[in-house]
């Protein structure tokens, strides 16, 4: 099996190096606009990365740490997370982060109109919500007209295993945002992968990324950490559920630390 096939572009730290770093912004402004077409009412151009570390307000405040922050050409703020494991909280944490993140754009004192929009996108790798689309866009409406409160609050899911269960798709075939979708789904042979390449230039750059990184000794270290955290917590997980013993309980707890770092 090649080196392309087992790569894992879903592994966080492989993630960030690939999409999080100014050297390779057009790869992620290729997927925003992938993602926010619909939504916008303008084509991304330009991006600005953000701190990914939130402070918190007072002293027993809760640090938050995203996965990649960036500001838009426009001034909308956006935050990508990607999750792997479903840890029952999806909902509650994405609409924290996006909370935090659509404070940052309102000093203290500052009157509200100053406030930007905020966009949260979550690729997950496990199934979340009750539609059967693998991609949903959720904001604040009205529950009788469906009229939408303001564009301020964007929440976006893209769920990898809706895409899977989908019938295959040829690459030509394919629009942008299925693309992506077949590209972070992973389970394409070496052939469709060249394809993939040959169509989309902002992946067939993410896929270039992959071999840089896996060519840095550091990272790729940091990578398997992760990918051996990940099964470790799954094994953990079966574990607690044949035991149903408090050992089983304070590995998987302790594993779910490790993840949340």
């Amino acid at each position: 099996m090649s080196e392309e096939i087992i790569f894992n572009p879903m592994n966080d730290v492989a993630f960030k190096f690939i999409f999080g770093k100014e050297e390779r912004k057009q790869i992620t402004i290729d997927f925003l606009n992938a993602v926010l077409h619909k939504s916008l009412a303008h084509t991304i151009k330009d991006i600005t990365f953000r701190q990914t570390e939130m402070i918190p307000d007072g002293d027993d405040g809760k640090m938050s740490r995203l996965d990649i922050a960036c500001e838009l050409d426009t001034g909308e703020l956006v935050d990508v997370e990607v999750q792997v494991i479903n840890f029952n909280n999806m909902q509650r944490r994405t609409l924290f982060y996006w909370a935090r993140l659509y404070l940052l754009s309102l000093s203290r004192g500052a009157d509200y109109r100053v406030l930007r929009p905020a966009i949260t996108i979550n690729l997950l790798a496990f199934e979340l919500l009750p539609q059967p689309e693998p991609v949903a866009m959720y904001s604040i409406y009205n529950i009788k007209t469906g009229d939408r409160l303001n564009r301020d609050m964007e929440l976006h899911f893209i769920e990898l295993p809706k895409y899977v269960k989908l019938p295959p798709k040829k690459i030509g075939e394919s629009s942008k945002m299925e693309r992506w979708l077949a590209y972070f789904a992973n389970r394409l042979t070496d052939q469709e992968r060249e394809e993939l390449a040959m169509s989309e230039p902002a992946i067939r750059d993410a896929m270039e990324a992959e071999r840089v990184f896996m060519c840095n000794p550091d990272e790729y270290l940091r990578y398997v950490n992760r990918q051996m955290a990940i099964m470790d917590y799954q094994s953990g997980l079966q574990t607690a559920a044949e035991e149903g013993e408090a050992r089983g309980e304070s590995r998987v707890t302790r594993l779910m630390s490790l993840l949340l770092e």
